[in-house]
C-alpha cells in the first residue's frame, strides 16, 4: 500500500480534481435529470467541493513549479483538510436530516424563489427533508462517506513513506 500511495504522491493532485469534478457533476446530474432541489445545506456542500477543486488545480500548479515532495505532500494534506471539512458539513446535513439538530434553513421551511421565468417559482426544500436514498443512506450520507474516504486516501498519500532504493543515500 505504501508504494501505490508513493506513486500517486505527484499526481494526488489531479486525482483529487476529478473527485470533485465526478461529485459535482453528480450533484448537477441528480439536480438536473433526477429534478431534486438541492436544499441550503446541498450547497454549502458543493462549495466544498468548489473550493477543494480550486486548491487542486492551484496545488497541482504549485507541485509543478516546485517539485519538491515536500510541496506535493503539502498539497495532499491540505486536500486532506479541505474533504475532511466536506465530511463535518455532510455528517452535519445528516444530522439535520435526521432531526438530531434543527438548522437555521429549517427554520421557515421550504421557499419559494423567483426564477428566471417571471411567472415560475424555484422551490428550494427545507434541509431536514430526505429527497433520495440508496440502501437507506441519503445523499448527505454518501457525500460524507465519500468525503471522508478522499480525505484519509489524501491523509495516507501525504504520509506515505518514501521507499528505499539501494544505493540511495
Amino acid at each position: 500500500m505504501a508504494a501505490i500511495s508513493w506513486r500517486l504522491l505527484p499526481m494526488w493532485a489531479l486525482i483529487a480534481l476529478a473527485a470533485c469534478a465526478a461529485m459535482l457533476g453528480a450533484a448537477h446530474l441528480f439536480e438536473r435529470v433526477g429534478d431534486l432541489a438541492p436544499c441550503a445545506l446541498c450547497y454549502k456542500q458543493r462549495q466544498v467541493y468548489w473550493g477543494a477543486a480550486a486548491f487542486a488545480l492551484v496545488g497541482f500548479a504549485g507541485a509543478l513549479a516546485f517539485p519538491q515532495i515536500a510541496v506535493k505532500r503539502a498539497v495532499a494534506a491540505l486536500l486532506g483538510v479541505a474533504f475532511l471539512i466536506g465530511a463535518i458539513v455532510a455528517v452535519y446535513h445528516v444530522a439535520v436530516e435526521q432531526k438530531w439538530i434543527v438548522a437555521q434553513c429549517d427554520l421557515f421551511g421550504p421557499r419559494e424563489i423567483p426564477a428566471f421565468d417571471a411567472a415560475a417559482t424555484f422551490v428550494v426544500p427545507a434541509c431536514d427533508e430526505v429527497q433520495w436514498t440508496l440502501l437507506g443512506v441519503s445523499m448527505a450520507g454518501w457525500n460524507g462517506l465519500i468525503s471522508a474516504a478522499l480525505a484519509v486516501a489524501s491523509f495516507l498519500v501525504a504520509a506515505a513513506p518514501r521507499p528505499v532504493i539501494e544505493g540511495d543515500a
